[in-house]
């Protein structure tokens, strides 16, 4: 979620190293963010899965993509890293031609993995939470030989488009998985057997005790494999010896630990006698320094680490869910009047200056403003449509006919101003869910729900766990088929633009997408995010952002540093971080 800039903010870090000479092995240790940890193996992510930390921390580092992202900081194809050269296309017909790439059971990657990848996705879209619409875009998808796939888009798609958000999504997946519980399937061939293949992968994936010895978990063609791995987050990796890409690991291990919460952390990674070094930690933020605004980096107060503030390519929001089943809910988030009341009541300003510590950047629309890019339209630089202002908040709801009461219940007085589907009487009053364990997203939910009491719109808060929290409100509930009896949720970080790299809007703003988890839904939005899609005139991402950017779909709030990253001097190889937020501990490695 997921889920929203490094390089674009940062100058490249350097502080004094321990020595210069490089080290064969050592292990590398890795705190994972605060209660969150990998849930789940199975590289066809379900929206309750998918999350950045199984993707970019976990599965990627097995299950290479067919196309890799994130070059010299910024959010941008790489090819050299990628298992396929970049696609041609001739007319409507787009050609992928793959590199040598082995499995770890000595079988090659080759075109019919992929073509497994896509018959599933043709089978199972509810099942992937980062879906586009694609395959289904595409017809006559065919293997050619063992290194070359083809496919006509049944439209002149963009290829950047195809590239970034479409190609981005495919992970091959190997001739050995494509099994049931009565053995060997063909969905890699028959799109009808898929269904049968996903349920039996999806429920051995939900063995977590069993993912170190699966004879199925264990085939990678990622640099890295799994040699430890227990429920509460503590993993260990161990280079893949069959490994054919072009940066092979130097560690001898890669450990990830996990933590309750940014504190636990922190005093682990600041005590030289911790039973567990941490090498890769982060600095949480109510213990930062205060960052001079006309600065990159603050003061370090961790001796021995670098500090680099890693800020993701994505924007940064609450949910509200619109087809929330909870009394009159779904029918006020609707109201246009009402988001505009809780937007003037964030404080975005007062949280990247406060609770941040100025490790932060607002969240203005749909497209990030971190780090600059081309797809930022100058009405997105201009910054936030609603800067913090409860006096206009109450006179939004006031002129809507609500009687506030502050510190009490607002309710509504006259049906006819509220909206349609709401009634009289009807009360302010919602469950609000949010991550637990990250302080800054404790500080802003209390001085909203704060704010929110002032009008008297009670916020009843629910501090959960990030796999909860996804779990209840992390995809559209009408598409995945689960309970819509959520109101407003918060999982710390709204959208990282990874694995659909291009701010498009497709996957999380069109109607009925997987990944729009409140249900907006907006005609003349996806008319115009249709048109980004097919023609790459970037006037046409300016139309469409400038008007959905203040019908405010979702709540913006800040975009923080994803983490304030600290890395031991005598580890190296770790710079420049990726705003697509991949790690790759092959580049790492230990100096002495």
């Amino acid at each position: 979620m997921l889920a929203l800039v490094a390089a674009g903010c940062s100058s490249s870090p350097s502080s004094p190293s321990s020595g210069t000479t490089p080290v064969t092995g050592g292990t590398a240790v890795w705190a994972e963010p605060p209660a969150t940890y990998p849930t789940y193996v199975f590289p066809y992510l379900d929206s309750a899965n998918i999350s950045n930390v199984n993707l970019f921390d976990f599965q990627y580092l097995m299950y290479r993509p067919l196309y890799w992202f994130g070059q010299n900081g910024q959010p941008e194809v790489d090819y050299s890293l990628s298992l396929a050269n970049p696609p041609v296309v001739s007319g409507r017909t787009l050609t992928i031609t793959l590199k040598h790439y082995m499995w770890s059971n000595g079988t090659q990657v080759t075109a019919q993995d992929v073509m497994f990848w896509l018959n599933m996705e043709l089978a199972e879209p509810a099942d992937y939470g980062a879906y586009t619409g694609f395959p289904a875009n595409m017809t006559d998808i065919h293997v050619v030989s063992p290194t070359e796939l083809q496919m006509t888009m049944t439209k002149a798609y963009s290829l950047t488009w195809m590239v970034y958000n479409d190609l981005s999504q495919v992970t091959p997946m190997p001739a050995a998985w494509d099994r049931t519980a009565s053995g060997p399937s063909s969905c890699d061939t028959t799109v009808s057997d898929c269904p049968a293949v996903y349920n039996y992968l999806n429920t051995q994936a939900q063995d977590l005790t069993g993912y170190v010895t699966s004879p199925i978990w264990g085939i990678v063609d990622g640099p890295w494999r799994l040699s430890a791995f227990n429920a509460d987050g503590h993993v260990t990796f161990v280079p893949n010896k069959s490994y054919s890409g072009p940066v092979k690991p130097k560690l001898a291990a890669f450990e990830e630990v996990p933590f309750t919460t940014d504190a636990a952390e922190y005093d682990v990674l600041r005590s030289p006698s911790a039973s567990t070094k941490i090498d890769v930690g982060y600095l949480p933020d109510q213990d930062a320094p205060a960052k001079p605004s006309n600065a990159a980096v603050g003061s370090n107060p961790v001796s021995g680490y670098t500090l680099d503030p890693l800020y993701p390519w994505g924007i940064d929001y609450y949910a509200l869910n619109y087809q929330s089943t909870v009394g009159d809910h779904g029918a006020i988030f609707r109201q246009l009047y009402f988001r505009q009341a809780l937007a003037y009541l964030l404080n975005q300003s007062a949280i990247i200056a406060g609770p941040l510590r100025g490790y932060g950047a607002p969240t203005v629309g749909p497209v990030a403003a971190t780090p600059a890019t081309k797809w930022l339209s100058a009405q997105g630089m201009s910054g936030s449509p609603y800067p913090y202002n409860p006096g206009k908040a109450k006179s939004l709801l006031t002129s809507h006919g609500w009687s506030v009461s502050p510190g009490g219940t607002t309710t509504c007085t006259d049906p006819a101003k509220c909206g349609p589907g709401i009634t009289k009487g009807t009360a302010l009053s919602f469950n609000f869910l949010y991550l637990t364990g990250t302080s800054w997203v404790q500080s802003e939910m209390t001085e909203l729900q704060s704010n929110a009491l002032a009008l008297g719109i009670r916020l009843n808060l629910e501090p959960k766990p990030l796999s909860d929290v996804l779990s209840v409100a992390g995809g559209n509930c009408v598409v995945v088929k689960s309970p819509c009896n959520w109101d407003m949720a918060n999982w710390g970080f709204g959208w990282s633009f990874s694995p659909d790299y291009l701010p498009t809007g497709d996957q999380l703003f069109l109607c009925g997408a997987v990944a729009n988890s409140g249900g907006y839904c907006d005609s003349t939005n996806d008319s115009l995010i249709n048109q980004t899609l097919t023609n790459s005139n970037l006037q046409l991402f300016y139309n469409w952002q400038n008007y959905l950017a203040p019908l405010l779909p979702v709540e913006y709030q800040p975009n923080a540093a994803y983490t304030l990253t600290e890395v031991a001097n005598n580890l190296k190889g770790y710079f420049p971080q990726s705003p697509t937020l991949s790690i790759t501990p092959e580049n790492w490695y230990f100096v002495k």
